[in-house]
């Protein structure tokens, strides 16, 4: 159960992976600690407030409701207290492999797909990159990054609306990680819940079409806060959406003053020297870090 939303329903399919270019439909149960509902209920049988009769004067008890809050709160604190350990171990593993990790969110329809299969393409050799790709069904975008010629592994993740650490552990293990430098997890279009789960990545880059608006930063500050990279996609379109440039730039700067900002075009190639160049520096330092420090 996503503990934005609640997503996660009550028997559904269980999240889907696969590495292959065509459909298998593996399932692979597994336990989240989350993947269903509970109801709680006091002892008088329901959780609202009521009154007791106690002789003089009447007393209002609304400890169903206390108690109710109490739940939610500490499920949801297990429920990101064990993505986070989660995490952390995937952390040190990309660490152990000199992995330079992505973790790349945006809305849906903001060219996340289209901007990493060019940002794999104009990469080459200079970093091979591996992806994995989360998606609530379909492996659409796995194939599309397939013609990238890197390795990719497609995450369904059902009625889930994001990814979390484990989920990232398992496809792992099903991507051909040989010689692999840097990895992009592509996550679910969604910029509400993913904000809150850490996947162990080095860096989270946060898409934002010129097709969204310029405010779109100020509607869902949870997100762009969490950003260490924050890409203007679409550039191309800018005149034809009458973008304002200089207003999203200082929306950013007020939200996340100390992300970097691209502005980049993946059809035209516009901007995306420059980015795939602080991908190299991003992975040279990476390589250079003391162990110790990690």
């Amino acid at each position: 159960m996503c503990q934005e939303c609640g997503c996660g329903l009550p028997g559904e399919k269980p999240v889907g992976i696969s590495a292959h270019h065509h459909d298998h439909d593996h399932d692979h149960p597994h336990d989240h600690g989350h993947g269903h509902h509970h109801h709680h209920h006091d002892e008088h049988g329901h959780s609202y407030s009521h009154t007791h009769p106690h002789g003089e004067a009447d007393h209002v008890h609304p400890h169903g409701d206390a108690v109710g809050q109490h739940r939610v709160l500490e499920v949801r604190q297990a429920i990101l207290e064990k993505n986070d350990r989660l995490a952390e171990r995937n952390r040190g593993f990309f660490q152990a492999r000199g992995l330079l990790t992505l973790n790349v969110l945006s809305s849906p329809g903001s060219g996340k797909t289209t901007f990493i299969r060019e940002t794999v393409r104009r990469l080459g050799k200079r970093l091979k990159t591996g992806v994995i790709v989360g998606d609530l069904a379909t492996d659409n975008d796995a194939q599309r990054l397939r013609e990238s010629g890197a390795p990719v592994v497609q995450i369904t993740t059902g009625t889930v609306c994001h990814l979390e650490a484990e989920m990232v552990a398992r496809a792992l293990k099903a991507l051909d990680l040989t010689g692999v430098e840097l990895l992009i997890i592509e996550n679910v279009g969604n910029l509400v819940c993913p904000a809150s789960y850490d996947l162990g990545e080095d860096l989270r880059v946060v898409l934002l079409s010129v097709t969204e608006g310029e405010d779109k930063p100020l509607k869902y500050p949870p997100m762009f806060q969490s950003a260490g990279v924050a890409v203007i996609s679409k550039l191309d379109l800018a005149a034809a959406c009458d973008f304002n440039k200089e207003l999203v730039t200082a929306n950013l700067k007020q939200l996340a003053p100390k992300a970097q900002v691209f502005e980049v075009s993946a059809k035209t190639g516009q901007g995306m020297d420059a980015w795939c160049e602080f991908l190299v520096q991003q992975h040279q330092a990476i390589k250079s870090r003391d162990p110790l420090d990690a």
